[in-house]
Protein backbone atom coordinates (compact mmCIF):
# COMPACT_ATOMS: atom_id res chain seq x y z
CA UNK A 1 0.00 0.00 0.00
CA UNK A 2 3.04 2.44 0.53
CA UNK A 3 4.71 2.03 -2.54
CA UNK A 4 1.14 2.80 -4.31
CA UNK A 5 1.28 6.19 -2.12
CA UNK A 6 4.48 6.81 -3.10
CA UNK A 7 4.22 6.47 -6.51
CA UNK A 8 0.82 8.05 -6.25
CA UNK A 9 3.24 10.85 -5.22
CA UNK A 10 5.63 10.89 -7.66
CA UNK A 11 2.95 11.37 -10.36
CA UNK A 12 1.33 14.57 -8.19
CA UNK A 13 4.95 15.76 -8.62
CA UNK A 14 5.05 15.71 -12.05
CA UNK A 15 1.90 16.68 -12.98
CA UNK A 16 1.73 19.68 -10.58
CA UNK A 17 4.96 20.67 -12.55
CA UNK A 18 4.43 19.55 -16.24
CA UNK A 19 4.61 22.60 -17.68
CA UNK A 20 8.34 22.89 -16.55
CA UNK A 21 8.77 19.24 -17.65
CA UNK A 22 7.43 20.32 -21.32
CA UNK A 23 9.36 23.79 -21.34
CA UNK A 24 12.34 22.23 -20.99
CA UNK A 25 11.63 19.72 -23.62
CA UNK A 26 10.73 21.91 -25.87
CA UNK A 27 13.83 23.98 -25.78
CA UNK A 28 15.85 20.98 -26.17
CA UNK A 29 14.00 19.92 -29.31
CA UNK A 30 14.23 23.47 -30.68
CA UNK A 31 18.26 23.68 -30.16
CA UNK A 32 18.95 20.44 -31.51
CA UNK A 33 16.86 21.64 -34.79
CA UNK A 34 18.59 24.65 -34.69
CA UNK A 35 21.87 22.88 -34.68
CA UNK A 36 21.20 19.90 -36.68
CA UNK A 37 19.15 21.69 -39.62
CA UNK A 38 21.39 25.38 -39.96
CA UNK A 39 24.35 25.04 -37.99
CA UNK A 40 26.13 21.64 -38.85
CA UNK A 41 27.35 21.25 -42.27
CA UNK A 42 25.96 18.03 -43.98
CA UNK A 43 28.78 15.64 -45.04
CA UNK A 44 29.05 12.98 -47.66
CA UNK A 45 30.67 9.62 -47.83
CA UNK A 46 32.51 7.74 -50.55
CA UNK A 47 33.51 4.42 -50.91
CA UNK A 48 35.67 2.19 -52.62
CA UNK A 49 37.35 -1.48 -52.39
CA UNK A 50 40.48 -2.92 -53.12
CA UNK A 51 41.70 -6.56 -53.13
CA UNK A 52 45.08 -7.57 -52.35
CA UNK A 53 47.05 -10.44 -54.75
CA UNK A 54 48.72 -13.08 -54.27
CA UNK A 55 52.23 -13.31 -55.30
CA UNK A 56 52.17 -12.66 -58.92
CA UNK A 57 55.34 -14.88 -59.69
CA UNK A 58 53.76 -17.55 -57.99
CA UNK A 59 53.32 -20.88 -60.62
CA UNK A 60 50.38 -21.95 -59.38
CA UNK A 61 46.96 -20.49 -59.88
CA UNK A 62 45.01 -21.61 -56.76
CA UNK A 63 45.91 -20.59 -53.38
CA UNK A 64 46.61 -22.43 -49.98
CA UNK A 65 45.70 -22.33 -47.12
CA UNK A 66 48.83 -20.77 -46.17
CA UNK A 67 48.87 -18.07 -48.67
CA UNK A 68 45.76 -17.07 -47.87
CA UNK A 69 46.41 -16.11 -43.97
CA UNK A 70 49.44 -14.42 -45.33
CA UNK A 71 47.20 -12.27 -47.81
CA UNK A 72 44.70 -11.17 -45.29
CA UNK A 73 47.43 -9.67 -42.94
CA UNK A 74 49.25 -8.25 -45.75
CA UNK A 75 45.94 -6.58 -46.38
CA UNK A 76 46.47 -5.42 -42.64
CA UNK A 77 49.10 -4.31 -43.58
CA UNK A 78 48.49 -2.26 -46.68
CA UNK A 79 45.41 -0.40 -44.81
CA UNK A 80 48.14 0.83 -42.62
CA UNK A 81 50.25 1.93 -45.68
CA UNK A 82 46.72 3.97 -47.51
CA UNK A 83 46.89 6.13 -44.40
CA UNK A 84 50.78 7.14 -44.31
CA UNK A 85 52.43 10.03 -44.83
CA UNK A 86 54.05 9.25 -48.22
CA UNK A 87 50.41 8.27 -49.79
CA UNK A 88 48.31 11.23 -48.22
CA UNK A 89 50.60 13.65 -48.96
CA UNK A 90 50.95 12.88 -52.69
CA UNK A 91 47.15 13.17 -52.56
CA UNK A 92 47.02 16.02 -51.59
CA UNK A 93 49.73 17.69 -54.10
CA UNK A 94 48.14 15.82 -56.43
CA UNK A 95 44.42 17.20 -56.28
CA UNK A 96 45.77 20.55 -54.85
CA UNK A 97 43.91 20.07 -51.64
CA UNK A 98 43.66 22.93 -49.42
CA UNK A 99 44.48 20.72 -46.74
CA UNK A 100 46.82 19.22 -44.63
CA UNK A 101 47.78 15.42 -43.99
CA UNK A 102 46.67 15.31 -39.98
CA UNK A 103 43.36 16.97 -41.88
CA UNK A 104 43.30 14.08 -44.29
CA UNK A 105 43.97 11.21 -42.41
CA UNK A 106 40.76 11.95 -40.25
CA UNK A 107 38.60 11.75 -43.09
CA UNK A 108 40.16 8.69 -44.25
CA UNK A 109 38.93 5.52 -42.96
CA UNK A 110 40.47 2.04 -44.03
CA UNK A 111 39.37 -1.72 -43.07
CA UNK A 112 40.16 -4.64 -43.61
CA UNK A 113 36.71 -6.87 -44.82
CA UNK A 114 36.59 -9.82 -42.24
CA UNK A 115 38.02 -13.21 -43.66
CA UNK A 116 38.72 -11.79 -47.48
CA UNK A 117 41.38 -10.49 -49.26
CA UNK A 118 39.28 -6.91 -49.39
CA UNK A 119 40.38 -3.65 -48.33
CA UNK A 120 37.62 -0.71 -48.03
CA UNK A 121 38.56 2.60 -48.30
CA UNK A 122 36.11 5.13 -46.75
CA UNK A 123 36.37 8.81 -47.09
CA UNK A 124 34.28 11.71 -45.84
CA UNK A 125 34.00 15.15 -46.31
CA UNK A 126 31.43 17.72 -46.43
CA UNK A 127 32.02 18.31 -50.31
CA UNK A 128 30.43 15.15 -52.27
CA UNK A 129 32.68 15.55 -55.31
CA UNK A 130 35.92 16.06 -52.90
CA UNK A 131 34.98 13.06 -50.54
CA UNK A 132 34.91 11.01 -54.00
CA UNK A 133 37.96 12.07 -56.29
CA UNK A 134 40.18 11.22 -52.74
CA UNK A 135 38.42 8.29 -52.75
CA UNK A 136 39.28 7.46 -56.07
CA UNK A 137 42.92 8.99 -55.76
CA UNK A 138 44.02 7.05 -53.12
CA UNK A 139 44.22 3.20 -54.55
CA UNK A 140 46.08 4.95 -57.96
CA UNK A 141 48.92 6.44 -55.65
CA UNK A 142 48.74 3.19 -52.98
CA UNK A 143 49.30 1.29 -55.72
CA UNK A 144 52.31 2.20 -56.71
CA UNK A 145 53.71 2.24 -53.03
CA UNK A 146 52.38 -1.23 -52.45
CA UNK A 147 54.40 -2.59 -55.00
CA UNK A 148 57.71 -0.44 -54.58
CA UNK A 149 57.45 -1.90 -50.68
CA UNK A 150 56.27 -5.56 -51.14
CA UNK A 151 57.62 -5.75 -54.84
CA UNK A 152 55.84 -9.34 -55.29
CA UNK A 153 52.15 -8.87 -54.68
CA UNK A 154 49.75 -6.07 -56.35
CA UNK A 155 46.49 -4.29 -55.70
CA UNK A 156 43.52 -4.35 -57.94
CA UNK A 157 39.95 -1.82 -57.72
CA UNK A 158 36.81 -3.41 -57.10
CA UNK A 159 34.59 -0.73 -57.23
CA UNK A 160 35.40 2.89 -57.86
CA UNK A 161 33.98 5.51 -55.23
CA UNK A 162 31.33 7.32 -57.23
CA UNK A 163 29.15 10.99 -56.07
CA UNK A 164 27.71 10.36 -53.10
CA UNK A 165 24.06 11.47 -53.26
CA UNK A 166 23.03 12.21 -49.85
CA UNK A 167 24.74 12.98 -46.35
CA UNK A 168 25.56 10.25 -44.37
CA UNK A 169 25.35 12.58 -41.19
CA UNK A 170 24.11 14.74 -39.24
CA UNK A 171 21.19 12.42 -38.57
CA UNK A 172 19.12 15.23 -37.96
CA UNK A 173 15.76 13.31 -37.35
CA UNK A 174 17.73 11.15 -34.73
CA UNK A 175 19.48 14.17 -33.04
CA UNK A 176 16.45 15.91 -32.11
CA UNK A 177 14.84 12.69 -30.84
CA UNK A 178 18.00 12.27 -28.52
CA UNK A 179 17.36 15.73 -27.82
CA UNK A 180 13.46 15.42 -26.74
CA UNK A 181 14.81 12.10 -24.53
CA UNK A 182 17.27 14.26 -22.74
CA UNK A 183 15.26 17.28 -22.21
CA UNK A 184 12.86 15.05 -21.05
CA UNK A 185 15.39 13.14 -18.41
CA UNK A 186 16.57 16.62 -17.44
CA UNK A 187 12.82 18.48 -17.05
CA UNK A 188 12.02 15.06 -14.91
CA UNK A 189 15.45 16.07 -12.63
CA UNK A 190 14.89 19.34 -12.41
CA UNK A 191 10.86 18.77 -10.74
CA UNK A 192 12.02 16.50 -8.55
CA UNK A 193 14.99 18.60 -7.31
CA UNK A 194 12.51 21.12 -6.98
CA UNK A 195 9.99 18.89 -4.75
CA UNK A 196 13.04 18.48 -2.80
CA UNK A 197 14.03 21.15 -1.63
CA UNK A 198 10.56 22.49 -1.53
CA UNK A 199 10.23 22.29 2.70
CA UNK A 200 6.89 24.35 3.08
CA UNK A 201 4.21 22.78 4.89
CA UNK A 202 0.99 23.12 2.29
CA UNK A 203 -1.19 19.96 3.86
CA UNK A 204 -2.02 18.49 6.99
CA UNK A 205 -0.42 15.55 5.55
CA UNK A 206 2.91 17.56 5.69
CA UNK A 207 3.30 17.71 9.67
CA UNK A 208 2.63 13.92 9.89
CA UNK A 209 5.30 12.73 6.92
CA UNK A 210 8.18 15.93 7.50
CA UNK A 211 7.43 16.27 11.20
CA UNK A 212 6.55 13.06 12.41
CA UNK A 213 3.39 14.57 15.24
CA UNK A 214 -0.13 13.52 14.87
CA UNK A 215 -2.89 15.99 13.66
CA UNK A 216 -4.92 16.68 16.31
CA UNK A 217 -6.97 19.08 14.40
CA UNK A 218 -7.45 21.63 11.48
CA UNK A 219 -8.92 24.35 11.20
CA UNK A 220 -11.60 25.47 8.25
CA UNK A 221 -10.56 28.22 6.00
CA UNK A 222 -13.65 30.88 6.63
CA UNK A 223 -14.55 32.84 3.43
CA UNK A 224 -15.39 36.57 4.56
Amino acid sequence: MEETIDLREYFGIIKKRSKIIVAITLIAMAVSGIVSFFMLSPVYEANTTLIVNKNESSESQTMTGDEFNVTQKLAVTYGKIITSRTVLNEVIKNLKLDMEYGELSKSVNVSAVSDTQIISITVQDTNPKKAMDIANAIPKIFTEEAKRITKANGVEVIDKAVLPQSPVKPNKVMNVAIATVLGLMIGLFVVFLLEYMDTKIKKPEDIEKHLGLPILGVVPKENI
